[in-house]
């Protein structure tokens, strides 16, 4: 076993390397950017190596300072986690060529693999089931769009060098090949450097199921068996769990058998996951009747790899370094067993409602459920960030992976639901009320699964509002009471309770909840009640605080409905959780906003930080509304400016290239 490695990555992966290293007296490096000087990982690690600027191509993705950051501080191996070098042909070579263990593959697999037409003419070879598609090296893009309509639509464009979802675009009639195939290839050439591509048959009632496979040094070759990552947006995946709901004995011995032959094809080392997609043509209750298809390998661990771990009670890392270190696997197939179902929830920096805009800021509150970390348990929470980090442009939008286990499918999505509820984010917005609507649907509850269940069900998965606005009011009117008692002292003028010898006092309230204004008003009454009228809704208000270390948690009681309530106010935004869900609701201060002006229109500003890639438009073209106007990109994904209203373009503010802030004006649109 290696005494010391260096993790070449930052953020949940490379805290999660050095907690298996630790439980392994292994010491460990991290390598950090200016962004992560103060990072998670950096404290996680025994010591650390700063190695550059924020933006990746600075600084993780430096192999050369890598290197020369692992051989300055004596380790013996590198750890790529996942994503940055982790795939890297190169950097593994560059590794072995100075006598580093690279813990991965070797790069004859890596490059094998590394493209996805070569890696489907090897898979061929080997007996591996495949879609029907073209993968070959003419990337004229009129053979492209030829092959699209042999294949028939939908077709799928695939960047052959991608992954992640990057450069991956699905095309549903001819006439829309050439705008797709342009989006799709410039994507690429961003995100991996190559604008190649193959068009596949684009397979109906689509599930996507991978299978875990792990290789030693001896050719010992086992799979770890499946996942399902069906549920995506974007082509990225967002729940996965283990085993595949429905998943037949025989279709499982199948899929682990061909993954197996997948691995041994290019002589795999360590742990890797061959991608399937799994058609089912006879619908969601005839798994029977499913069939295979060969994806993609990843030569790498798997963001989702705890699903596994919590079903087979091992650690995958601690596999990798006992493999790399040239030790035998620790199992057979035959002695590995199926315990139990588990789920995994990506939590990201993003507004799902906004079509997963990813977001930026400061963790303000981030409270999680009872949990583990980066071992096995039944709710355990694996992250590389702290309440008051920092969620950047700079890198990839999840905060967090939240696993739980249970002993069948049922009881792992209650603790699921039960602890995405329990999970307190404030400061920016996150994915983690959707997560609860995905999880409570009819449709993932039943396993009716396929890759388009997000936009399938989407009329019960976004725009949700499982507060409400009585309760969100009457929470934020509780809350301030609550702060002014909390003011109170013995002299009674210091009392806001509205007394007074005559009449009634009743007290305004303005708030805005979802771009709506909204007036409530609060009655004191004779006998000390409170009498809370929100727009048609009224009754009695009562609370009690309880004890919490920070925010306002109440038992709060109003219009028919008793809930355990926590608020974290920020300015004038205040957050309210409770077991129904999360809000945030404004309450404004009418006296700070007096004589502000109206928003000015016809402006068209930045949605986050981010690159401008394009514009579609020139001063003097008329628009319509929806027209798109800009590209940009930000965490990795391309996002389409659309015009909000009809109009003609006064000016463009920047060019292609440019580097913008969150709420740069991009362009100017003149409106009648």
């Amino acid at each position: 076993m290696f005494t010391k490695i260096l993790i070449a990555n930052r953020g949940e992966i490379a805290c999660r390397v050095a907690a298996s290293a630790r439980r392994l007296g292994v010491k460990t490096v991290a390598v950090y950017s200016d962004a992560d000087a103060s990072a998670k990982h950096v404290a996680a690690c025994d010591e650390s190596v700063h190695i550059g600027g924020s933006a990746p191509k600075d600084s993780y993705l430096q192999w050369e300072r890598i290197i020369a950051a692992a051989q300055a501080t004596g380790a013996q191996a590198i750890h790529p986690g996942y994503g940055f070098l982790s795939e890297n042909q190169a950097f593994a070579d560059a590794c072995v060529k100075v006598g580093l263990v690279f813990i991965g593959p070797p790069s004859s697999a890596i490059e094998a693999m590394g493209l996805k037409a070569e890696s489907k003419r090897l898979m061929e070879k080997a007996g591996v089931p495949l879609v029907p598609g073209y993968h070959g090296a003419d990337q004229d893009p009129a053979l492209l769009q030829r092959e699209a309509d042999g294949i028939g639509y939908p077709a799928l464009i695939k960047a052959s060098a991608g992954g992640g979802g990057k450069g991956m675009r699905v095309v549903e009639k001819s006439e829309d090949f050439a705008a797709a195939l342009a989006s799709c290839q410039r994507e690429a050439r961003n995100s991996f450097g190559s604008d190649a591509v193959l068009i596949e048959k684009y397979v109906q009632r689509p599930r996507h199921i991978e299978i875990q496979v792990f290789g030693d040094t001896q050719g010992n070759c086992v799979y770890l068996f499946e996942r399902d990552c069906s549920v995506q947006r974007r082509h990225q995946k967002v729940l996965e769990e283990a085993p595949a709901p429905g998943m037949t004995p025989e279709l499982r011995a199948r899929m682990g058998a061909a993954a197996v032959a997948a691995a041994q094809a290019v002589n795999y080392v360590g742990a890797g996951t061959v991608e399937f997609i799994v058609e089912q043509p006879e619908g969601y209750a005839h798994p029977e009747a499913m069939r295979f298809y060969f994806m993609e390998m990843n030569t790498r661990l798997q963001v989702e790899h705890p699903v596994t771990e919590a079903i087979t009670g091992l650690d995958l890392v601690e596999w990798q370094l006992r493999v790399a270190s040239g030790e035998p696997l620790p199992l057979r197939q035959d002695e590995l067993r199926i315990q139990g179902h588990a789920i995994e929830a990506r939590i990201c920096a993003e507004t799902p409602d906004n079509n997963f805009l990813p977001a930026t800021g400061t963790l303000t509150v981030y409270r999680k459920p009872a949990c583990t970390a980066f071992e096995r348990g039944v709710v355990r929470v694996d992250d590389g960030v702290r309440e008051g980090d920092t969620i950047s442009p700079f890198y990839d939008s999840m905060v967090a992976k939240l696993i739980v286990h249970g002993a069948t499918r049922e009881e792992a999505l209650a603790r699921m639901d039960a602890a995405l509820a329990e999970t307190r984010i404030v400061g920016l917005s996150t994915n983690v009320q959707f997560l609860r609507h995905v999880v409570g649907s009819r449709a993932f509850a039943q396993a009716e699964l396929d890759t388009a269940l997000i936009p399938r069900e989407a009329a019960v998965l976004f725009h949700q509002d499982k507060v409400g606005r009585p309760l969100a009011v009457a929470a934020a009117v509780a809350q301030t009471l609550l702060a002014e008692r909390a003011n109170e002292t013995v002299d009674p003028f210091s009392r806001r309770d509205g007394w007074r010898p005559h009449g009634i006092t009743v007290r305004r309230f303005d708030f805005e909840y979802q771009g709506e204004s909204l007036l409530a008003h609060l009655s004191y009454l004779h006998d000390g009640a409170l009498q809370l009228v929100v727009g048609e809704v009224s009754g009695l208000l009562a609370f009690d605080a309880l004890p919490t270390e920070t925010g306002t948690r109440m038992d709060l009681r109003f219009n028919g409905q008793r809930q355990t309530v926590q608020t974290w106010q920020v300015d004038e935004n205040v957050h309210v959780f409770c077991a129904l869900g999360a809000t945030q609701i404004v309450e404004i201060d009418a006296l700070a906003h007096a004589g502000e002006a109206a928003a000015e229109g016809g402006r068209l500003t930045a949605p986050m930080p981010g690159k401008v890639v394009s514009f579609s438009v020139k001063a003097g073209d008329v628009v319509k509304k929806g027209q798109a106007l800009a590209v940009m990109e930000a965490m990795k994904m391309e996002h389409t400016i659309a015009a909000p209203v009809d109009g003609t373009v006064a000016e463009l503010l920047y060019a292609p290239g440019d580097q913008v802030n969150e709420g740069a004006e991009l362009l100017k649109l003149a409106t009648a």
